[in-house]
């Protein structure tokens, strides 16, 4: 008899007021969840390419990387606020259920840019919550090492959040 899918939660966003752009991912992989930081997984290119963008040097602390984030007006969070999935990989993904986009744009208006890491991001999005015509909507290429794209291809697409 197959064993179910394990039912998984999505991080808490990073944002303040001040952010007026957000990033949305899928749903954290395995090692982003184990270690209970976005984009964990060493091989994920996501804070390389930021940290590329505003030519700032990188860094390993987690509470740097969301304090970086923040100063630069950027939330982050994911699509995806429950699911089931084997493994980390977003063609895995089932039973999928969006996070409350509703409560969020209330609670933090200004967002007004809203930048999606990869197809799944958009394609959930478009789906379970749909575009607000009030927003801009940018589908850039996945930061995951499982989008096989060299990594100056992405940080060259990565430009259009500046």
């Amino acid at each position: 008899m197959k064993e179910p899918l394990n039912r998984i939660q999505s991080l808490p966003p990073i944002i303040d007021q001040s952010c007026t752009r957000l990033i949305l991912g899928s749903i954290p992989g395995e090692v982003s969840l184990a270690k209970q930081e976005y984009y964990g997984h060493p091989q994920n290119a996501f804070w390389r390419i930021l940290f590329a963008l505003y030519e700032t040097a990188p860094t390993e602390s987690y509470a740097e990387k969301q304090a970086f984030l923040l100063s630069h007006h950027i939330a982050l969070w994911d699509v995806i606020g429950a699911c089931q999935r084997e493994g980390s990989l977003d063609q895995h993904i089932q039973n999928a259920v969006a996070n409350d986009f509703a409560s969020l744009f209330r609670e933090y208006p200004s967002i007004s840019r809203i930048y999606f890491n990869g197809a799944k991001a958009f394609d959930t999005y478009r789906v379970h919550v749909g575009f607000d015509p009030g927003r801009t909507y940018t589908r850039l290429p996945s930061t995951s090492p499982a989008h096989a794209v060299p990594f100056e291809q992405k940080l060259s697409a990565w430009h259009d959040l500046l």
